[in-house]
């Protein structure tokens, strides 16, 4: 095996991983809902998933476990879309909640940072943002 295959190999795992974890997500109350299957099908291609790989992961996420990124910054994409499918139906319940706990700290967030963007996800989700934030988001490039 080359090493462009291995990386492309180690790339490809990650995705699924990544998948499986937003599929274990979306599962968590039961079947899915409308917008939730929309955003799975947007992942899925945006992750390069197959519809077989889709339709395996959708049978058991449990397949590919957690493999983590190295970059500060995939791990917090990875986070958003998390959050993204969450909210898919517009509020997060106490499940939810610990589900995301349990993989930010699978990520490589330490329990306390987990808390606090989970936190800050949620209000930022929810709506909750404050005059301060609003104009820091209007006004980042």
């Amino acid at each position: 095996m080359t090493f462009t295959e291995l990386f492309e190999s180690g790339e490809k795992s990650r995705k699924l991983s990544h998948f499986a974890s937003i599929m274990r997500m979306a599962l968590v109350n039961g079947e899915l809902v409308d917008e939730e299957k929309r955003l799975l099908t947007r992942f899925a291609e945006k992750l390069d998933i197959t519809p077989s790989e889709l339709a395996k992961i959708e049978k058991d996420p449990s397949v590919y476990p957690m493999n983590p990124p190295n970059s500060a910054e995939e791990r917090l994409a990875m986070m958003l879309d998390l959050f993204k499918i969450i909210f898919a139906d517009n509020e997060i319940d106490d499940n939810e909640k610990e589900l995301l706990k349990r993989y930010a700290i699978g990520l490589g967030y330490t329990e306390d940072l987990a808390n606090k963007l989970i936190k800050r996800s949620i209000q930022i989700f929810e709506g909750g943002l404050d005059l301060e934030d609003y104009r820091y988001l209007l006004n980042r490039k």
